[in-house]
């Protein structure tokens, strides 16, 4: 299993958390190709470079964006990730992000989720590092993200809202909803954003795994300390067959409209079910059922409760742990006459034996093609043998 560890000594914003990943191995052109994926305002660029922090070398990431007054609902941000042509599972992980960010905001401010303004945070450079996360951990193949405690600094920093007491309200909120552990910093600077925090609340384990190591990656931050300012993310395999904490969640309905089972899905998979499926039952008095099933992380398993019990009619449902066995996989693109596609590369022992299309890829270009996505999704997969046949020389 492919896992990542990012050691916060200095803390975590998001691009410095999206450097890191660039310095450990994500290829740049790919990550201004899935950006432009995004439509945001040609003005919008990305600029890479290494410098030093300290004794200490980095990669730098600068997202050049026009700077405005304009702020952004929740509801704004979700319908340009999602009205974008990026993988679904790239499009989930950010949108849950955003969430988990308009939640704190809401609390912070005791407002509705739907009322909260984003902005330092609903900015466009946070647009881009947030997606641009997504992006990477998914072409990295990263399946386990863990990071270490998180600085607890002091002092003040200036806010849309004027001076906001560190950590900022929205970034100590965040670190509560994921029971972060914060160690003491004497930094008077703020050295974890809400941006860099959610990331990690959403998606890491605090805690330090065994790992042997493939790539580091040193993320520069903007500040100059009296230490080096970096984040540095050591990418790696688990040493040894893991079996994550994970639950089989089932739910047995005949007292529903079918037509809910569709939205009831899409909610579950944006609260972060594996996976979701649908069976045709009997039930008692020979009743026609459905039994609803999810795959989920264990840690997932207390919202994804709660939505089955708010969004359908059970009153109750089963958990049961389970483990599963799992492929290594990485992302690759492959050339085809009708443009590039992402093809999903399914590893065995290291060894490479099946890469498959991405299937929003191939929607999206048989419609700018004008041609059936049949034939584009054959011209992937022939592709996408190809470059396996080179791969193994």
């Amino acid at each position: 299993m492919k896992i990542a560890y990012a050691d916060c000594f200095s803390g975590i914003s998001g691009d410095m958390f999206l450097a890191a990943l660039l310095d450990a191995g994500l290829p740049f052109d790919l990550l201004q190709a899935e950006i432009k994926k995004l439509n945001l305002p040609e003005e919008v660029r990305l600029e890479l470079s290494e410098t030093h922090k300290g004794a200490l070398r980095a990669a730098s990431l600068e997202v050049i964006a026009p700077h405005s007054h304009h702020h952004r609902h929740l509801s704004d941000i979700l319908n340009i990730i999602e009205s974008s042509s990026l993988a679904d599972g790239v499009k989930q992980t950010a949108g849950r992000i955003f969430t988990l960010l308009a939640q704190a905001e809401a609390r912070v401010h005791g407002e509705p989720v739907e009322k909260i303004h984003f902005h330092e945070v609903g900015a466009l450079d946070s647009i881009v590092d947030i997606v641009g996360a997504a992006i990477g951990l998914e072409t990295l193949g990263i399946e386990r993200l863990y990071a270490s405690p998180l600085p607890f600094g002091s002092g003040q920093v200036q806010s849309d809202h004027g001076m906001l007491p560190l950590p900022a309200p929205a970034t100590l909120e965040v670190m509560r909803l994921a029971r972060a552990p914060l160690v003491p910093s004497p930094a008077q600077v703020e050295l974890v954003t809400p941006t860099g925090a959610a990331i990690l609340a959403l998606l890491a384990t605090f805690e330090r795994p065994d790992i042997t190591l493939t790539a580091v990656g040193v993320g520069a931050g903007k500040r100059d300390l009296p230490w080096a300012n970096v984040l540095r993310l050591m990418v790696g395999e688990s040493p040894q067959v893991e079996r994550p904490g994970m639950v089989q969640m089932e739910t047995n309905i005949d007292d529903m409209n079918p037509q809910f089972f569709g939205h009831v899905m899409e909610r579950l998979f944006a609260a972060g079910a594996m996976d979701v499926y649908l069976t045709p039952i009997y039930m008692k008095k020979n009743r026609p059922g459905t039994l609803l099933g999810v795959i989920a992380r264990r840690q997932d398993e207390a919202e994804l409760a709660r939505v089955i019990l708010a969004e359908t009619t059970t009153l109750g449902l089963r958990v049961i742990p389970v483990y599963r066995y799992e492929a290594q996989r990485e992302f690759q693109r492959v050339a085809t006459p009708y443009g590039e596609v992402q093809v999903k590369v399914k590893l065995v022992d290291g060894q490479a034996l099946q890469a498959v299309p991405e299937y929003d890829d191939c929607v999206r270009l048989a419609a700018e093609q004008k041609t059936s996505l049949a034939r584009v999704y054959a011209a992937a997969l022939a592709a996408g043998q190809d470059w396996l046949k080179e791969r193994e020389g």
